[in-house]
């Protein structure tokens, strides 16, 4: 009897990371988990969107640093196709320097992967009930940025686009190549470029990669 109660409430998540292992070994934990069934995965955001497109899934777990269509982007354009879906983020990069940005783009919550799992578990819960999941340090920053955004750092001030156009000419991709891939021109990609550069009071696509590592953004 328990049982088909539980089925019932089950929470049919998408693990969204292009990392076969970090996908295997989160479904090997969820397994556990009584009401968590991992219903479809994907390597990239095209197939992400496909899985979206079914209506099949209750929580999307997504990396944001995806070869191809990035997860900011992905997270973009889930939003579009289905706004009430909540999209978890799960990220190798510290929470400080993208969650309050991604929270803002309609993020459901943020976790760096080196979370305990069980804070996994807790967060898709959360955000499965339409809550927000924040950790508490998360909180207390987003609190800042709210109250007074005058010691913002110079990437937050960047516009989504102009973010993922700031950390790939920061880890060396070439204009041409970034319009290819994010479908633009390349006279759109160097405007993007020059906004960034004046946003940033940057010189050169060097000043660039030195700000992201520094600040923790690439690796």
């Amino acid at each position: 009897m328990q049982c088909h109660e539980t089925h019932a409430h089950m929470i049919r998540i998408a693990i969204v990371d292009d990392h076969a292992i970090v996908r295997a070994g989160l479904r090997q934990f969820f397994a556990d988990q009584v009401d968590f069934v991992v219903a479809a995965e994907a390597a990239n955001g095209r197939e992400a969107l496909d899985i979206v497109r079914k209506g099949e899934v209750d929580v999307v777990l997504l990396d944001i640093s995806m070869p191809g269509q990035g997860g900011v982007d992905t997270l973009a354009a889930i939003r579009a196709r289905a706004p009430d879906l909540p999209v978890l983020i799960l990220s190798g990069f510290a929470e400080e320097h993208y969650a309050t940005a991604l929270l803002r783009q309609g993020a459901s919550g943020y976790l760096n992967k080196d979370c305990d799992p069980e804070e996994i578990v807790r967060a898709i819960r959360t955000v499965y009930r339409g809550r927000k999941y924040v950790t508490a340090s998360m909180a207390e920053r987003l609190a800042e940025s709210l109250g007074g955004g005058g010691d913002k750092a110079p990437h937050e001030l960047l516009s989504e686009r102009e973010l993922q156009v700031f950390l790939r000419l920061a880890q060396g991709e070439t204009i041409g190549h970034m319009a290819e891939s994010m479908s633009l021109s390349v006279k759109t990609v160097s405007t993007y470029r020059t906004r960034v550069m004046e946003k940033m009071q940057l010189e050169s696509n060097s000043d660039l990669t030195y700000y992201a590592l520094k600040n923790g953004l690439i690796q």
